[in-house]
């Protein structure tokens, strides 16, 4: 579990599933609240319509033009959808590889009379108290009351050099997910179930809105004008 790893960009699974949002999202309830996009797509549609007047009276220069205009307009806002749909999957694979991290996390428990009991990381509550060794993953947000040892935050920080955690001072503080990496610490569970980071990082990444950048900002400018002249010219 702590080696596991956020999706590749192009993950086949996503690809696949972007792909085939890429039609969904056609759906001219979704494009409305793009709108700029659905007035490339509803350009799109006159212009198929012209296409196809003009097919049936033959005027076979005019519609060669007129499918050029088509197929770019077509493949503009599929290529826009495709690139929306590949966003979204890569922040639900994300939120997923997180859900799973907190699902599969074994911890172990440390019962009143010492022995200890492995048991699921979401059956733990607050005041807890669990031992974690070398290799093992931290199960939950806590503190170290006894113990020292060196932890790898990356999954939680992106940091690659690890950390060193203690109990007492500033340093006690740990983060469920992370993994120790040396040594031994017992840490006291210090937050319920939906209130550790974990969970707080699962509902940023899914209600997350992606930005738009610089050039996809510009792209949609150019669009704008473009769909102003065939609508137009049509």
């Amino acid at each position: 579990m702590s080696d596991r790893k956020a999706p590749a960009l192009w993950n086949r699974e996503i690809v696949s599933r972007a792909s085939i949002d890429s039609f969904v999202k056609l759906d001219p309830r979704l494009m409305v609240k793009n709108p700029v996009m659905f007035v490339v797509e509803v350009t799109s549609v006159l212009v198929m319509f012209t296409l196809f007047r003009d097919l049936l009276a033959h005027k076979m220069a005019l519609a060669g033009f007129e499918f050029q205009i088509a197929l770019w307009l077509w493949f503009t806002v599929l290529f826009a959808n495709f690139a929306e749909a590949m966003a979204e999957g890569r922040g639900k694979a994300q939120a997923d590889n997180l859900r799973k991290t907190r699902t599969e996390t074994q911890a172990k428990l440390i019962m009143p009379g010492g022995e200890t009991k492995l048991v699921p990381a979401a059956q733990l509550r607050r005041d807890d108290v669990v031992m974690v060794a070398a290799g093992d993953v931290i199960p939950g947000d806590g503190e170290v009351i006894e113990g020292i040892a060196a932890v790898n935050e990356a999954a939680i920080t992106g940091e690659s050099a690890p950390v060193i955690r203690e109990s007492g001072g500033d340093r006690s503080g740990v983060t469920g997910g992370t993994t120790v990496i040396s040594d031994w610490i017992k840490v006291k569970i210090t937050a319920n179930p939906g209130e550790t980071f974990l969970d707080r990082m699962i509902a940023l990444v899914e209600g997350a809105q992606r930005q738009k950048t610089p050039n996809e900002i510009a792209l949609s400018i150019l669009l704008s004008g473009l769909t102003i002249v065939f609508c137009s010219s049509s």
